[in-house]
């Protein structure tokens, strides 16, 4: 039986998110930081001490064995503040701790967890390739044995959070001559390791997640670098993607709540002809739909959150999750801008920066057409 009513723990949880968003993060301050182009790295030190990055990791390392469901609910309610905020979780989460504890070893687990738990090490997942986006099996990034270790040479495009980064988790090919889905393995880089070079990207929105082309040029790691198996490294990706879908569902599902706010407000307090604009069946049926997909959004987050809590394959169920919440937020804002008009072109007002911010999602972290053809898979067609 599936049961969404909030334990006091986690009530406890997000009052103490909601009072430390309205201390570090009010208005005005995502309004800067999105000006400025500030990432939210001074954050994480923060996060931890509210115990926010430990919820999912077990006790034996630092963490605090709360459920999936629990993160998700805590990673909503700090997206309706700031997406940026909710995705920096997701990297030291989802891209991090998850991948160490999917397919790393255990000395791996114990020197990594507690520190990206304790907000001391980001990990940025190095995958995308300039000719291999949605179609990772392409990649070309190589890593050749050498004396002690591994030799990296590659590039790698659109990594998020790169250069704020501790370490690069970096998928190459392994094997030589190797294709497809074979012979790649995945590595733990530094991010200060010689021989890696970072251009940052310009970019439409997302101000405070910044991307970069990565460079690397004979990039010497240690045998210990290596995660997982060698030659096993594109099905420990595919292992972890339910969590960063699940994450990044919960962002876009409070982003998209956010939204929905900001246009209910105006619709209420913006008089056209002598009334609310509200009023008119118009918006009132489009603001309907907005709050329709936005609750459908949430409620597919806590039924993939709490099924990942329950250790059930969810392949099909996070693909769902992550269209459905993508094309939400979408939808949302899109409609939203339409409903302020002029007053959501202005860039001071949040509804653009929300719109511009949105527009990713759907293709990022896999796109929203190859989610299709996997649930389609899944059915069996």
């Amino acid at each position: 039986m599936i049961d969404f009513s909030l334990t006091s723990e986690q009530k406890s949880m997000l009052e103490a998110v909601d009072r430390f968003l309205a201390n570090r993060l009010p208005p005005e301050e995502v309004r800067r930081r999105d000006r400025a182009h500030v990432p939210p790295y001074d954050l994480l030190p923060d996060f931890a001490e509210l115990g926010i990055l430990g919820l999912p990791f077990d006790p034996a390392y630092g963490g605090l064995g709360e459920s999936w469901l629990t993160l998700a609910l805590v990673q909503e309610r700090i997206a309706e503040r700031a997406y940026f905020a909710a995705s920096i979780v997701s990297r030291v989460v989802a891209f991090g701790g998850m991948s160490l504890m999917s397919y790393g070893n255990e000395a791996q687990r114990k020197k990594w967890i507690p520190q990206l738990i304790a907000g001391k090490a980001l990990f940025a997942l190095a995958l995308t390739e300039p000719q291999a986006g949605t179609d990772a099996s392409s990649m070309t990034t190589r890593a050749e044995r050498v004396a002690g270790g591994w030799k990296i040479i590659g590039r790698k495009t659109w990594i998020s959070d790169a250069k704020g980064a501790s370490h690069l988790v970096v998928p190459a090919r392994s094997e030589k001559g190797s294709k497809g889905t074979r012979g790649i393995s995945v590595f733990l880089v530094p991010r200060d390791a010689p021989g890696i070079a970072m251009t940052v990207l310009e970019k439409v929105g997302n101000n405070c997640m910044p991307s970069f082309d990565i460079g690397f040029d004979d990039v010497l790691v240690d045998d210990d670098a290596l995660l997982g198996v060698e030659g096993k490294g594109f099905s420990h990706i595919l292992s972890t993607l339910h969590y960063s879908r699940a994450s990044m569902c919960a962002a876009a599902t409070g982003c998209a709540q956010a939204a929905l706010n900001v246009a209910l407000a105006h619709a209420r307090e913006r008089v056209q002809f002598g009334r609310p604009i509200g009023s008119n069946q118009t918006l009132a049926h489009r603001l309907a739909d907005m709050q329709m997909r936005v609750d459908q959004s949430r409620l597919t987050l806590w039924h993939l959150a709490w099924m990942i809590s329950n250790d059930m394959p969810c392949r099909r169920e996070a693909a769902q999750a992550k269209v459905i919440a993508t094309e939400a937020l979408q939808y949302v804002t899109q409609h939203g801008m339409q409903i302020l008009a002029s007053a959501g072109y202005g860039i001071e007002s949040d509804m653009q920066r929300m719109w511009r911010d949105a527009r990713l999602f759907s293709f990022g972290e896999g796109t929203n057409e190859i989610q299709r053809d996997l649930v389609a898979r899944e059915l069996r067609l």
